[in-house]
């Protein structure tokens, strides 16, 4: 494969054509390195990536606590021993030089943001200070001081963040640059700061060591800078000495999905081609690239020379090595879903991820293998217990799993019904492939009872039985036209022409976008009337969005999707609008009927009618099974649902919890 062939940038040789772009993943302590940075990079050059880039590593006090900081030499010894730790494993490691600009948190470091001019961006709402000609020196002196530390630290080249909204990319673009001075204006003076830092960079650490930059391709903010601009800013960057570009799609700000599960996989690599056409030396692809056959495809196709995989391998750490050796199947899926990684990050949390409880705890000791082999029974086949059984059985134990469906995945198959949720499955193939793998006995349509448990034998059990939906506490809310949104999703049941939704959460929402969509024509067909023309623009999006059912979404707080994460929550609320969901908030149900269901709204009384009535008002945990075996067995737990309703991501860190204290 031609992903795992040698390339060069400048004079730097990488084993292979993977990167691990830089990402924020709140592990440092105070901006020094901690053991659990360094053994979180350790394990992803152990698996095989060609190059590793850290960061964000900030140049100057505009920082986090939990940021790594290239601001003082006080940190370079730290940052050496991280160097160090990736040297060992094979891999090059380069660090991202990164000013916030107008995205800084003042509320964490009392420090005003500062920016090209005064104004506010939408993910802090908070208004920059804009920079004079003389703090404009200073902060390009700053990325030089920075770059030399990050070459003393050990580190095998520097990236310029210049792109997804960051100080860089604030003053190229006429979205947020207003100055009327040398550093704004017409395109030639707005690219002046980032010529200026590339320029300063490379003077600064010589003319061998290599310099990336990584810029946003397309803005994707009205009115800000497209492809010709990017294109031509890369070009001049190349003339300063820069020698590869990193090309990522969009800002925070922007309005069109850049790395959910939403974007189709590798959406973005056309983003790369235009600037690899543009410009001589290496492109790296990157934004939902996950896989590494669709990777081979991209650099069999010319549109890229290296392939940038950060979620992905935060997922598996081992996604090269596995794939050079040809057990693709084997590697665990990043599926998109952001629930550990984007939100955490929004939320100053540090970084996990759903499919890989190990992420970001590299560094604990675990008892691993198991001391003593033990025979186990999971009970539910859902995340958690596919997860626990996966992990009782890597440590050695005989462990057999039971499931009352006909399938394993649990509500992970319920929430891949949703156009765009698709790859929650993928997950659910991971986990299935590896039980057969690890030679778990599987056994579907058997139903755990007290009796057939405890007469199973088994030293462990563990009870991952999941959750049932709740139902609504009044009269009416069994009736004909009464149906569970599981049952929806499940394929179960079936609604009619006007359906109203009670419950505007993760399941309400995602089930009014499911259903929004019946009677809207595909992406194939829609492809087929826009190539032929066969139909304008304006008829075409209505086709598209415009189905058969008129669905109303009910929801007693004044919000909508309070348990859906702030990367995905915006995505599915524009889908609701895009498809045209009716949307009632603020209101009670006091009644359903065979005419509708009465809501009370705004001090009115409606009647909202329909032909079907969907329940989505949450789950209570299926636990009274294990209550009436764990007096009689010697070691009973519990994981998941059965716990109390949560989310993927918890239910799969409490299956593998349940899997290592064996």
């Amino acid at each position: 494969m031609k992903l795992f062939t040698p390339v060069k940038i400048g004079g730097l040789e990488l084993r292979n054509r993977v990167v691990m772009p830089a990402m924020h993943l709140g592990y440092c302590r105070n901006g020094f390195v901690t053991p659990r940075l360094t053994e979180f990079y350790r394990a992803r050059a152990k698996g095989g990536a060609g190059l590793i880039i850290v960061g964000a590593c900030s140049i100057d006090e505009q920082s986090i606590a939990s940021m790594i900081k290239l601001d003082d030499d006080k940190y370079i010894p730290g940052l050496a021993q991280l160097t160090e730790a990736v040297h060992k494993e094979g891999s090059s490691i380069a660090a991202q030089l990164f000013h916030p600009g107008r995205y800084a948190f003042s509320f964490l470091d009392g420090i005003q943001p500062v920016a090209p001019s005064e104004l506010a961006s939408r993910i802090t709402g908070q208004k920059p200070r804009a920079l004079t000609v003389a703090e404009i020196k200073n902060t390009i002196e700053n990325f030089a001081r920075a770059a030399i530390r990050a070459k003393k630290s050990g580190f095998d080249a520097v990236e310029i963040i210049a792109g997804t909204g960051y100080l860089v990319s604030e003053f190229l673009s006429p979205v947020t640059n207003r100055r009327e001075d040398e550093y704004g204006g017409d395109f030639e003076r707005r690219m002046k700061f980032g010529l200026e830092v590339a320029a300063q960079v490379r003077e600064a650490v010589g003319p061998e060591y290599p310099v990336l930059f990584r810029v946003s391709g397309n803005e994707f903010m009205a009115g800000g800078n497209s492809l010709r601009e990017t294109s031509v800013f890369c070009t001049r960057l190349e003339q300063t000495g820069v020698n590869a570009f990193n090309v990522t799609g969009g800002w925070h700000e922007s309005q069109i999905p850049q790395i959910t599960m939403a974007v189709p996989r590798g959406a973005y690599t056309y983003l790369a081609r235009a600037v690899r056409e543009a410009v001589q030396v290496p492109v790296l692809a990157c934004n939902r690239i996950n896989d590494p056959l669709l990777a081979e495809e991209i650099l069999q196709n010319g549109e890229a020379d290296l392939i940038g995989m950060a979620r992905a391998m935060i997922a598996d750490p081992d996604l090269p090595a596995k794939a050079a050796a040809g057990r693709e199947h084997e590697i665990r899926p990043c599926i998109g879903c952001n629930q550990g990684c984007l939100d955490a990050v929004f939320a100053i949390q540090p970084v996990s991820c759903l499919v890989n409880p190990q992420a970001g705890r590299e560094y604990e000791k675990e008892c691993w293998p198991a001391a003593r082999p033990k025979k186990v029974l999971v009970v539910g086949g859902g995340p958690a217990g596919m997860e626990a059984a996966k992990v009782a059985a890597e440590r050695g134990h005989d462990v057999t799993l039971w499931e009352k469906n006909n399938r394993l995945g649990g509500q992970l198959i319920l929430a891949a019904t949703p156009p765009g949720r698709e790859e929650f499955t993928a997950f659910v193939g991971y986990l299935t492939s590896e039980l057969t793998r690890l030679g778990v006995k599987v056994a579907l349509g058997r139903d755990g009872d007290e009796h057939n448990i405890i007469a199973f034998g088994a030293d462990a059990v563990i009870m991952a039985t999941g959750a049932a939906p709740a139902a609504l506490p009044l009269a009416a809310a069994h009736g004909p036209n009464v149906v569970q949104a599981w049952d929806v999703l499940d394929k179960r049941a079936t609604v009619g022409r006007r359906v109203v939704i009670i419950g505007g959460g993760a399941v309400g929402c995602e089930t009014a976008a499911y259903l929004a969509r019946k009677g809207t024509i595909d992406a194939e067909t829609l492809y087929f009337l826009a190539l032929n023309e066969a139909e304008n623009w304006e008829r075409l999006k209505e086709l598209a969005t415009r189905g058969t059912k008129q669905i109303t979404l009910v929801e007693a707080r004044q919000s909508l999707g309070a348990d859906i994460g702030m990367s995905s929550r915006w995505i599915i609320l524009q889908e609701l609008r895009r498809y045209g969901v009716r949307v009632m908030t603020g209101a009670k149900v006091t009644a359903i009927d065979d005419r509708g269901v009465a809501v009370e709204h705004n001090g009115d009384e409606k009647l909202l009618e329909a032909d079907t009535v969907l329940l989505a008002v949450g789950s209570h945990p299926v636990a009274e099974l294990c209550e009436k075996i764990k007096e009689k067995l010697p070691e009973v737990y519990m994981a998941g649902d059965a716990v109390t309703p949560r989310n993927a991501l918890e239910a799969v860190r409490q299956g593998y919890l349940a899997g290592t204290i064996l």
